[in-house]
């Protein structure tokens, strides 16, 4: 299975990128994970256009064989196990390609959250983009530790 991080925003950080590069070479053995950053040419003052353009550019990318899973604050909660059990679910699925989808500052448009296959969150709490790319590779990584028993997580 293929996964994709698809992150509405700007460039990392370099400390966000070393961090992520840390976690792909780990899932690397399990899966194929890349990142893909969409970045709008340029921003509005007015969330709504920027909400537009953002969907834009995500539907531009979005095709029928992607598993989308939209990350919302107001999406559904899991703990690590639940979650890694959804990974596998989407493995044994036949899916192809799973995308995590992480919106830009406002959120995303209706449009995407109607289309999106699920909604998830890792807290009620709002976090930079660049943390919750790097929060999302951690977790990715710890889902195949645990579906492979790997000493990484204890529950």
């Amino acid at each position: 299975m293929q996964i994709e991080i698809w992150s509405v925003g700007k460039q990392n950080e370099s400390f966000i990128e070393e961090g992520l590069q840390y976690y792909f070479k780990k899932i690397k053995p399990y899966a194929a994970v890349s990142l893909h950053i969409l970045t709008l040419k340029k921003t509005f003052q007015d969330a709504q256009q920027n909400l537009m353009h953002e969907e834009t550019l995500v539907l531009k990318k979005w095709m029928d064989k992607h598993f989308v899973i939209l990350m919302d604050e107001r999406g559904k909660k899991m703990n690590s196990v639940v979650w890694s059990q959804q990974i596998q679910n989407a493995m044994n699925a036949g899916v192809k390609t799973l995308v995590f989808l992480i919106g830009g500052a406002f959120g995303v448009s209706d449009v995407i959250k109607q289309k999106a296959d699920a909604i998830w969150s890792f807290s009620d709490l709002v976090f930079p983009h660049q943390l919750v790319r790097l929060m999302l590779a951690e977790q990715i990584y710890r889902s195949f530790a645990i579906l492979y028993h790997l000493p990484y997580h204890h529950a």
